[in-house]
């Protein structure tokens, strides 16, 4: 057994213990998909409004509500029953305008989607939309943002800070989940990752590297420079670059853009795919913005790994999930070449991500 050093983290002084080498040699079906941005504007009162919450609450009145429709969920529900992938990620922005009522909805969504042990949440920024009251926000999902290490009982989880990175393995497989969500002011929407959670990252990628996992890091915010505007970007996205470059990582994926994204950032495992997922409720917008999810089928070969990507995008006309495109992924030491799968998107300059 080789243990990962948790300080700081929940169980604080001990240690997180992973197998010697992964568990299964089967392959893993992993799901991503983004940015449902579930709304509850009914429950708003005047209150809510005296806060950031009013541009939020305006521009979805005006421009995003009628883009978006959660029956688009109900239409997912029913595709990944039958795609049925061993697990699920969701990159961030859950809520809209992080009310608590939309914090319990979000909940009751994920409880469609698997059990916490099957998906795995990191938190966006309209999750932090204002600064909110843990109890009443991102504790309705603590169970689906957790690493696989026991709980310290004595001291509860009370922040997100007490999370973040987490780390599940499933398989071959160490999901990797990191936190940008942080309150900001009107008309910024930019994410952070932070020193003490990027030191915790360093430490991972270095252990489940050498225990030779296949590592995906789900970030909320585009971790490629220029991908979104300056008010969207990641603030610390040059140390996170700076980080990977040396310690590696094999699949990055993230939300927040609102459009099918995919570029490459160079590591120490190579140049790795960047690969940005648009809002799951979107509706008939331009191909690139529609609502699409993801399915990473991951298996160890003989020399590397063998990765297929299938893309499934919601089609209006016919109201379902129908497949885009599906194809092999090519030796990730080379560049992940895609035949038909995601396009770099619009720029940094895009609507999207707001």
């Amino acid at each position: 057994m080789i243990s990962i050093n948790s300080e700081n983290h929940p169980n604080s002084g001990s240690h997180l213990s992973l197998a010697d080498s992964p568990s299964s040699a089967s392959a893993i079906t992993l799901a991503h998909l983004s940015d449902p941005h579930i709304s509850c504007m009914h429950a708003i009162t005047t209150r809510d409004l005296f806060s950031k919450r009013l541009f939020g609450y305006l521009r979805w009145k005006l421009v995003r509500g009628s883009g978006h429709s959660d029956r688009v969920l109900s239409v997912l529900q029913a595709d990944l029953a039958s795609t049925k992938p061993d697990h699920i990620a969701v990159t961030g922005d859950l809520t809209h305008l992080s009310l608590s009522a939309e914090f319990k909805k979000a909940r009751q969504w994920l409880q469609t989607l698997g059990s916490p042990s099957t998906v795995t949440v990191i938190p966006g920024n309209h999750d932090a939309y204002v600064h909110s009251d843990w109890h009443k926000t991102m504790a309705h999902w603590t169970e689906y943002m957790l690493s696989d290490f026991p709980q310290d009982s004595e001291h509860p989880i009370n922040s997100i800070d007490r999370i973040f990175p987490c780390l599940r393995i499933r398989g071959h497989v160490a999901i990797i989940g990191l936190c940008t969500a942080q309150p900001t002011a009107p008309h910024l929407a930019v994410g952070s990752i932070g020193a003490v959670q990027l030191s915790r990252l360093e430490k991972i990628l270095t252990q489940t590297a050498r225990q030779e996992y296949f590592r995906v890091l789900l970030i909320h915010h585009p971790p490629a420079s220029g991908t979104v505007s300056w008010r969207k970007r990641l603030t610390d996205a040059p140390a996170l670059q700076s980080l990977l470059a040396d310690s590696g990582v094999e699949l990055i994926l993230h939300g927040h853009a609102h459009f099918a994204h995919q570029c490459y950032l160079k590591t120490l495992s190579g140049s790795v795919p960047v690969m940005g997922a648009p809002s799951i409720t979107a509706l008939d917008r331009p191909a690139d913005r529609r609502a699409r999810y993801y399915i990473y089928r991951i298996s160890p070969g003989d020399d590397n790994w063998n990765v297929r990507l299938q893309v499934r995008v919601y089609s209006p006309s016919e109201n379902r999930f129908i497949r885009k495109s599906e194809q092999q992924i090519s030796d990730h030491q080379q560049s992940w070449g895609y035949e038909d799968g995601p396009s770099k998107g619009p720029g940094p300059h895009s609507a999207g991500g707001r």
